[in-house]
């Protein structure tokens, strides 16, 4: 243990991806003494860490894109746009669905200047080890760090890993995957550089070149719709989502099988670009990412899990603090989506309970740890809606629950 000194916070925020952001500029701007700690040396979550290079969830499935989720967001766009970035609603040619396409370097530029201008203390390349807890609150945590471990406490503290790491570590009971144990494939988007942009993507040349390389190459794809991609703001790149592997697991076998698999398909995919599909003629792997993109892994006991049915019927319901507006994406199957809608007005709301541990009375929930069922998971796993569900957390565990407002416009 480091001889470091014990520190003292309000609220303690472990993960730095988007419902961590919004956790730690909640309760910041609640007036709490906010720290927020995170494995990698930037902060973003998949955004930045694994090449998933769009906001879901801020706008509802329709003809025009009709925003949902703001609040803290809004402080997040506002300074990735003073960046050079639009942040305009671009809508999918493959889902029909509103996104916010990112640029990877700009985001964690911005989400640095944001939780600086707020007042919060950032703790980059640390991790939660341990804690330190009663039979119903967690009093500390310890951290990892370059220096060693030290204690830190707080008199609140918010779970946005994740991977449910503070929870388990906690000694929560958590649950792998769905009700059977299965887990939603992991995703390995990439970018291609040496397009020529002139010539326009030919999605109809990419599923006739998959069609065939599927019948002897090494990492046949499920999709059969040529993937997701888009054109990287700025830098004009290929952002191409078209890998999807099967987790069976959450070991680290099963990660390290996943992480090689994928940068092996990258490399097959992108030389089938260049010898098939016009443009791509010069192509090149630019990036597979830091780590392949994790849709699912543990569950957290939460006081009330969002439903399916909650979902489906757009509920509405008075205890609502944040907006589920993303279809429910099922990917039980790699590489073969299934989509289903949010009913009613086009959203559901989310209530305080689905981000309150069951059995910590001190510890919250953001992003895709909160209380969901397998089918609502498959929408509130989304970055726009893990922003508004870590400001309601944050914002709650800086105190009274009476200060949540919800972060809906």
């Amino acid at each position: 243990m480091s001889s470091k000194p014990e520190s003292d916070h309000d609220v303690v925020v472990a993960g730095g991806g988007a419902g961590g952001i919004g956790a730690a500029l909640g309760a910041a701007k609640a007036g709490a003494r906010v720290l927020l700690v995170e494995k990698y040396g930037f902060l973003g979550g998949a955004a930045t860490s694994s090449n998933v290079l769009a906001y879901c969830g801020f706008y509802k499935q329709g003809p025009e894109p009709v925003k949902v989720v703001g609040g803290v967001a809004d402080l997040v766009l506002d300074e990735i746009k003073g960046l050079g970035l639009g942040c305009e609603p671009f809508r999918s040619p493959t889902t029909d669905n509103w996104i916010i396409l990112l640029e990877p370097e700009t985001v964690k530029l911005a989400l640095d200047r944001v939780l600086d201008a707020h007042g919060v203390q950032v703790l980059l390349h640390t991790r939660v080890a341990a804690v330190s807890r009663t039979a119903d609150r967690l009093q500390a945590v310890t951290l990892a760090g370059m220096e060693g471990r030290w204690r830190v406490a707080a008199e609140a503290f918010v779970d946005a890993t994740g991977d449910a790491n503070l929870a388990l570590i906690a000694g929560l009971p958590c649950r792998t995957g769905d009700d059977a144990g299965y887990l939603q494939a992991a995703t390995g988007p990439i970018r291609v550089g040496g397009r020529d942009r002139s010539v326009p993507i030919d999605r109809a040349r990419i599923v006739a070149a998959f069609k065939e390389y599927n019948w002897t190459g090494a990492h046949p794809t499920a999709r059969q719709d040529g993937g997701i991609f888009a054109e990287v703001p700025v830098a004009g790149d290929m952002w191409w989502m078209m890998y999807d592997h099967e987790l069976v697991d959450l070991t680290s076998k099963s990660f390290t099988q996943a992480e090689m698999a994928a940068r092996s398909a990258a490399g097959d995919y992108v030389k089938v670009l260049r010898e098939r599909v016009p443009g791509f003629e010069n192509a090149f792997l630019l990036q597979t990412g830091p780590q392949i993109g994790i849709r699912e892994s543990r569950h957290p006991p939460a006081r009330y899990e969002l439903t399916g049915e909650d979902l489906l019927s757009g509920r509405r319901r008075p205890d609502g603090i944040a907006r589920a507006a993303w279809p429910m994406e099922d990917h039980s199957v790699p590489g073969r989506p299934v989509y289903r809608s949010i009913g009613g007005e086009g959203f559901a709301d989310i209530p305080l309970d689905c981000l309150r541990a069951l059995g910590l009375e001190n510890l919250y929930y953001a992003g895709r740890t909160i209380g969901a069922d397998a089918a609502a998971y498959a929408s509130i796993r989304v970055m726009g809606t893990a922003f508004a569900t870590g400001e309601a957390a944050g914002t709650a565990a800086a105190g009274p629950d009476d200060r949540i407002e919800g972060t809906a416009t």
